[in-house]
């Protein structure tokens, strides 16, 4: 039998989550990726990018890397923000809709290119020139690295199985 390494459920199965080891404990490494994201928070505010950009950029990620976890915590602080909730029901789609605007629109193709690089192998040049049409130097970095750090959670979260605050 051959197994299934896919994260969707199985029609008409139930998912069994197993109780997992919490990578987020408090440790120097788990400081040190808290300490991180800090940084690129506020190299995002400094770059003149909307706190919601980020947040979308952030559910984006976490959704194409099915990271339950992160996709309510985002989810949430993005509503906190004053975030449509029907932005954000749509992001699954982005690319169909006109909910967005060109400068979120290029963030997310990055988010897209970046999260997917082990199929596409690099980020293709009309996602880069349109990001770079939008987004200044400082933008472009700062959506970036948010990219790479919530990857970076959604790793461990979907490792951890980490589990939904109640």
């Amino acid at each position: 039998m051959e197994l299934d390494h896919s994260r969707e459920p199985v029609a008409g199965s139930v998912a069994i989550v197993t109780k997992r080891i919490q990578l987020s404990a408090n440790t120097t490494l788990y400081k040190s990726l808290l300490a991180l994201h800090t940084e690129v928070e506020k190299a995002a505010a400094d770059a003149g990018l909307d706190q919601k950009l980020i947040e979308l950029v952030k559910i984006r990620g976490s959704q194409l890397n099915g990271c339950a976890y992160c996709l309510d915590l985002h989810s949430r602080d993005a509503r906190n923000l004053g975030e449509d909730e029907r932005r954000i029901f749509l992001l699954g789609a982005w690319w169909e809709t006109e909910l967005y605007t060109e400068q979120e629109r290029a963030a997310l193709a990055l988010t897209d290119a970046i999260t997917k690089l082990s199929e596409r192998q690099d980020v293709p040049d009309d996602v880069y020139e349109q990001a770079t049409k939008v987004l200044t130097e400082d933008q472009y970095r700062a959506v970036c690295w948010a990219v790479a750090v919530i990857n970076t959670w959604n790793r461990l979260g979907v490792t951890s199985h980490k589990p939904l605050p109640r």
